[in-house]
């Protein structure tokens, strides 16, 4: 069994969806974990639903946001030790349509987020020489997708900043990893008709969706000591869909 006994993580866009089947995980393996989302009253339910949590309040789209949420988790608990980048957005439309104000906002949800939270975490994982950042990425940004420019851009950058932060950061045992979902059941899919989520599982291997805890369960194993001897990889859970 995996254990995170001692251990503080954080995990941003946690009030709902694959985030919050993060956050379950974790605080099921042990560990104490900041629930974050844009409303705080959302996130504090959340939190005291899942026990050893609490919510924070964070627009992961402004850096020096971002940068308080870290130090206020850093006050809270004392520490903070896995940081779980999963907030993310879709302003989905084809290039010749697509607004520079979507561009920018998708990239500063997805992407400029993670860099910020990574960036203000590491200073406390550095001098505890102990820290797991994780990146929820996309099959997405490995393959791209029509009318998804932004998005896709954005899950690709995400992949060059874990490998650029595992080189930097593995001296200081900081061991920086991704995820990277396929179709995931969410409020999204759950809206669409049997045909099309027919369609969908016909394109995966195992013949079906994936669930928030298909994700979880990858995000609480590369936070363990189990995955000590991991850094800078990205590890595809998509039902075989793109391998």
């Amino acid at each position: 069994m995996i254990s995170l006994t001692g251990r503080v993580a954080l995990v941003t866009g946690s009030t709902r969806g694959i985030g919050r089947g993060i956050a379950e995980a974790l605080v099921g393996c042990g560990a104490k974990v900041a629930v974050v989302g844009r409303d705080l009253a959302a996130a504090e339910r959340v939190a005291e639903e899942l026990g050893e949590a609490r919510g924070f309040a964070c627009d992961v789209s402004d850096p020096t946001s971002v940068t308080m949420l870290v130090q206020a988790v850093e006050d809270a608990f004392g520490q903070l030790d896995i940081l779980v980048n999963n907030a993310g957005i879709t302003k989905d439309n084809l290039m010749a349509r697509m607004k520079d104000e979507d561009w920018d906002a998708v990239m500063a949800t997805n992407l400029r987020s993670a860099f910020v939270a990574t960036r203000a975490a590491q200073r406390g994982m550095m001098k505890r020489r102990w820290g797991r950042v994780i990146n929820i990425t996309s099959v997405v940004g490995l393959v791209g997708n029509k009318g998804q420019a932004n998005y896709a851009a954005s899950k690709a950058g995400l992949i060059g900043f874990t490998k650029a932060a595992a080189k930097e950061l593995s001296s200081r045992n900081i061991l920086v990893n991704a995820v990277a979902p396929g179709y995931i059941q969410t409020d999204m899919t759950a809206q669409l008709g049997e045909e099309a989520r027919t369609a969908l599982s016909s394109q995966i291997p195992l013949g079906r969706l994936g669930e928030s805890r298909d994700i979880a369960g990858a995000v609480a194993f590369l936070a363990s000591d189990l995955a000590a001897y991991i850094t800078g990889q990205v590890l595809v859970v998509d039902g075989g869909m793109v391998m």
